[in-house]
């Protein structure tokens, strides 16, 4: 047996090996084609090959049977260009024989192993081969039905094994949709099999709800992820004969929400047996989202329109049911459901030119009084008002109601922006946003809000809505904002009075989240500068002093910060101000302020623990990076200013930005992802535009920022390593011109810059930094996958004419590690390299 096993191991490795280099994670299943040697086909010819690993699989123990069907899978996957066409039909031919054979004696499945791995198997099938290639095999018949009763008893064993379902179900959902391309006569028989397993996915999901109650087991329902993923294959299968799914969904809709109503009326209202109902509805209605939805996956005709309308009828009457008994009652995992359905809807029905005449709303018009989209769309906003006003203490329905709120008004053309807004709805809700009306944006002692983030979306939202009609009518926008100036106000008088902080606190929390969204939905000039004029200078001056009381306290500053840093954003050049205004310098100031406020304070807390050190500290220190990054490419400040006028905003932030960098590790620089995102990319702002700063550092600092680049060259962030090669590429361009300009001794320019000559020196005394780099982006260049050529090839020129000694000394030893036989050729390709490149011209030659 451990022979076996080592052999089926070295087998399957050799069947998973990567031969043409192409796969970036190994791990992942999608890489459904193996590119088997041409010189191995004969051994995939004999038809000897398939059995011997079938027959391992039927007398061999699980442990090892399980491995056969690992290597089954690869077998079952080799590229289709292996073979001529003769051939692959019959070596597909013995696949079926294999699979029928496995499914005759299923004994063997009842191992999760096997299970998994022949659910992998039957996947495969499908994605490897034709559904026309399949139909026409001798055996299809009597394994198409052997797969379609494996499935449906799958399926009915529902707290068993979900991923394997997930290739059950993508073999399926991949054979429906390929019927329409199917050209051969040989019946496929989808139409028998397809119904029959979305029926089975229908009925085992709804059995299952009272089981998972009574015995207190996981709800399925729960792990979304995999809800929605299987959801989304069905929808494919469900649109097979979709008159049959149809049916049956109607049949079961209406059977279960009588019996709710019942309940719900009753007088011994029995709360176990309305939980259950309510679980399946939440069921139903996720399958008819999903139903509605998968008519963009599919060819639909009229009729099918007429059922998706027949469908929703049912899911809109319910909403209007459960919206009835607000607010003594409401069931969460219902309320998730309609907001899915809905969003379904918004996508197939809401907004198309074509849904006018579309069949969907005939039904909904005879019962519901629904005509057209308008209707819907009043609907819609009604449903998230209710929810918003009723279900605020319920986190997950609210930030899900409030994505489908940003989705609605982002997605759609302005037309139907333009209906939204002439909603009761809509304009209440720009009128009343104040937690009087939605709970979820107060604070009170029994209840608040864990998550804040979902503020940001509910007000990035409203200000889109606000937006359409706005124009530059300040009044409207003082208006809007008039809850926000209240709460300033109060706050202003809390600082003042010294008491209450706590309730201060969690008050500019909530204003700074509030804030943000506002901010990131104004993307014009005129309604920027409108929120510009209404923060400064009273109310910035309010962050900047919570930025001081509650250094300590990231829930408090982080939002601060990322206002700050939304701020600084000039997002479609939002941020240009007329010549007479100094809005962008005051904007700058304030930034700069904030800034060295939180770097002063944060380093005043000395050394944290590994697990305190990102919240506390480095998450802060990204944001305050990525709010001078905005501001310093962001073109609405002359810097050369600040000097001139002897201000010393201008060098406070650039020495602050260097206290906290030196406060930092180079391990955590590249470890903590957000903070390389946000460091990398202003160093190379600072590089490109302000290199007399950069070479005004002491030399510990220099080295530090220079090795912070050595280190993020080899990043496998593209992000960092492409910012690293520009910064690289700005230093190196730098101390080329100055260097040019000392060879050169006429008149003019006999002075060379102290700022060039202080580089200068520093890199004549540290040779080994720019040697070690141009080593690095060599060695990348030959021996590595390298994705971000063009960044990297920026600084090579530069670096080799500043160390062309180096340069050769590399080029030899570069040589002399590879095989002999492949000297000339490398050699080769360093010729080719420099050819034709003159020695001192850099900018000319650099794109050559």
């Amino acid at each position: 047996q451990s022979l076996a096993m080592h052999l089926l191991k070295l087998v399957l490795n050799c069947l998973n090996f990567d031969f043409i280099g192409n796969a970036a994670d190994e791990s992942a299943d999608d890489l459904c084609t193996v590119q088997i040697p041409t010189n191995w086909r004969t051994i995939f010819l004999e038809p000897e090959t398939l059995d011997l690993f079938f027959d391992l699989y039927h007398s061999l123990p699980p442990m090892l049977s399980q491995l056969a069907l690992s290597c089954l899978v690869q077998f079952a996957s080799t590229r289709r260009s292996l073979f001529s066409n003769p051939e692959r039909a019959k070596y597909l031919g013995n696949l079926i024989k294999g699979v029928k054979q496995i499914l005759e004696n299923p004994q063997g499945l009842s191992d999760p192993g096997n299970y998994h791995e022949f659910c992998r198997f039957l996947a495969r099938l499908k994605t490897n081969y034709q559904l026309g290639e399949l139909v026409v095999v001798k055996d299809y018949p009597e394994v198409i039905q052997l797969i379609a009763n494996f499935t449906i008893t799958s399926l009915q064993h529902w707290e068993f094994a979900p991923n394997s379902v997930h290739y059950l179900l993508t073999l399926w959902q991949r054979m429906v949709a390929s019927v329409p391309f199917v050209k051969t006569a040989e019946p496929h028989l989808l139409d028998t099999y397809a119904p029959e397993i979305t029926k089975a996915y229908i009925t085992s999901r709804l059995e299952c709800v009272p089981v998972v109650i009574r015995d207190g087991l996981e709800d399925p329902l729960d792990d979304t992820t995999t809800v929605f993923q299987q959801l989304e294959q069905l929808c494919t299968v469900s649109r097979c004969e979709y008159e049959k799914t149809c049916t049956l969904l109607v049949q079961m809709f209406d059977q279960n929400a009588q019996n709710y109503q019942k309940l719900l009326h009753s007088s011994s209202r029995n709360p176990l047996e309305i939980t259950v109902q309510e679980g399946r509805l939440a069921w139903l209605v996720y399958f008819v989202g999903t139903f509605v939805g998968g008519r963009l996956t599919y060819t639909s005709t009229d009729e099918h329109d007429a059922m998706d309308g027949e469908l929703s009828c049912r899911v809109f009457q319910l909403i209007s049911l459960m919206d009835a008994q607000l607010p003594q009652s409401s069931n969460e995992k219902v309320e998730l459901a309609i907001l899915w359905f809905l969003d379904q809807f918004r996508k197939t029905y809401v907004g198309d030119q074509l849904q006018h005449t579309s069949k969907v709303y005939a039904r909904m018009s005879e019962v519901l009084g629904i005509t057209d989209d308008n209707h819907v769309l009043e609907t819609f906003m009604t449903k998230i008002v209710t929810n918003l006003k009723y279900r605020g203490r319920c986190e997950p329905v609210i930030s899900r109601t409030l994505q489908f709120l940003n989705d609605l008004s982002v997605g759609y053309p302005f037309y139907l922006l333009k209906k939204l807004v002439k909603i009761e709805a809509v304009k209440f809700m720009l009128q009343n946003h104040t937690s009087k009306h939605f709970p979820f944006l107060g604070f009170s002692d029994n209840y608040c809000l864990g998550d804040l983030r979902c503020r940001t979306v509910f007000y990035t939202a409203l200000t889109r809505l606000l937006m359409v009609d706005l124009g530059e009518d300040e009044d409207e926008f003082e208006n809007f904002m008039l809850p926000l100036t209240v709460t300033f106000e109060s706050v202003t008088r809390i600082l003042n009075g010294s008491f209450e902080q706590e309730e201060a606190k969690r008050m500019l929390m909530g204003l700074a989240r509030d804030l943000r969204g506002i901010a990131f939905a104004l993307n014009t000039k005129t309604s920027y500068t409108m929120l510009f004029d209404w923060i400064y200078p009273a109310y910035i001056s309010i962050l900047q002093r919570a930025i001081e009381l509650w250094y300590r306290e990231p829930a408090c500053t982080t939002p601060i910060l990322k206002l700050m840093a939304e701020f600084m954003q000039n997002r479609s050049q939002r941020l240009n101000f007329d010549v007479s205004s100094p809005n962008g310098i005051l904007l700058f100031r304030e930034a700069s302020k904030m800034i060295c406020t939180y770097g002063n304070q944060i380093l005043s807390l000395g050394t944290l623990s590994k697990d305190q050190v990102y919240p506390l500290k480095l998450k802060g220190i990204s944001i305050c990076y990525s709010a001078l990054k905005s501001a310093l490419c962001g073109n609405y400040v002359s810097f050369g200013v600040f000097k001139l006028y002897g201000d010393n905003h201008f060098d406070n932030v650039l020495q602050a930005f260097v206290k906290m960098l030196l406060s930092v590790s180079h391990s955590d620089l590249l470890q903590y992802r957000k903070l390389s995102q946000s460091y990398y990319p202003l160093l190379e702002c600072l590089t490109q535009d302000h290199m007399s700063f950069i070479t005004s550092l002491e030399p510990h600092v220099l080295i530090y920022i220079l090795t912070s680049i050595s280190e993020g060259l080899t990043a496998v962030d593209t992000i960092i390593s492409s910012s690293c090669c520009a910064s690289l590429d700005y230093i190196v361009t730098y101390l080329f011109k100055h260097l040019a300009k000392e060879g050169k001794k006429t008149l003019r320019c006999r002075e060379i810059s102290p700022d060039g000559q202080r580089l200068l020196h520093f890199m004549q005394q540290n040779p080994e930094v720019l040697q070690q780099m141009m080593s690095i982006l060599m060695n990348t260049i030959i021996f590595e996958d390298c994705r971000n050529q063009w960044s990297v090839s920026r600084p090579l020129l530069g670096l080799v004419l500043l160390n062309e000694k180096y340069f050769s000394e590399l080029r030899a030893s570069l040589i002399a590690s590879q095989p002999d036989s492949k000297h000339e050729v490398l050699d080769q390709c360093f010729r080719n390299l420099m050819e034709g490149v003159e020695q001192n011209l850099l900018v000319k030659n650099r794109d050559r």
